[in-house]
C-alpha cells in the first residue's frame, strides 16, 4: 500500500494543503489532503498522527472527510448513476465489423 501511495503522490494525485508534494513529505495534525482517485475527489483533514501503524478500524479515527467533500462525492455518484441509467453507454462491446468502422472513422 505504501508504494501505491507513493506512486499517487508522484503522479500528482495527492495535494497537501493545496500544494503538490513529494512522497517523503511528512504530514502533521490539521493538514488538509486533496486526493484524486479515478473519477472521485476527496478532501480529508488529518486529526491526529499516530506513532505506530494501526488496523483500519483504529486508523479511521485519525482523519475525517470534510462535509463539502462528502457532498461533492455524492453529487458525482448521482451523476455517474444518471449517465449509466440514461443508456448512453453501449449495452455490449462492439463486434469486429463495428470496431473496424470505429477505427476507420477515427482515422487511426
Amino acid at each position: 500500500m505504501r508504494s501505491l501511495a507513493a506512486d499517487a503522490v508522484k503522479g500528482g494525485k495527492i495535494h497537501l494543503n493545496g500544494k503538490r508534494v513529494k512522497p517523503a513529505r511528512h504530514i502533521k495534525a490539521h493538514d488538509i489532503l486533496h486526493i484524486h482517485k479515478a473519477e472521485t475527489e476527496f478532501t480529508i483533514k488529518v486529526l491526529i498522527i499516530s506513532d505506530k501503524r494501526q488496523p483500519v478500524k483504529a486508523a479511521r479515527f485519525l482523519y475525517e472527510e470534510t462535509a463539502e467533500s462528502l457532498a461533492l462525492r455524492e453529487k458525482q455518484r448521482e451523476a455517474r448513476q444518471y449517465m449509466a441509467d440514461s443508456g448512453l453507454s453501449p449495452r455490449k462491446r462492439p463486434d469486429k465489423r463495428q470496431r473496424r468502422r470505429i477505427i476507420r472513422f477515427k482515422g487511426i
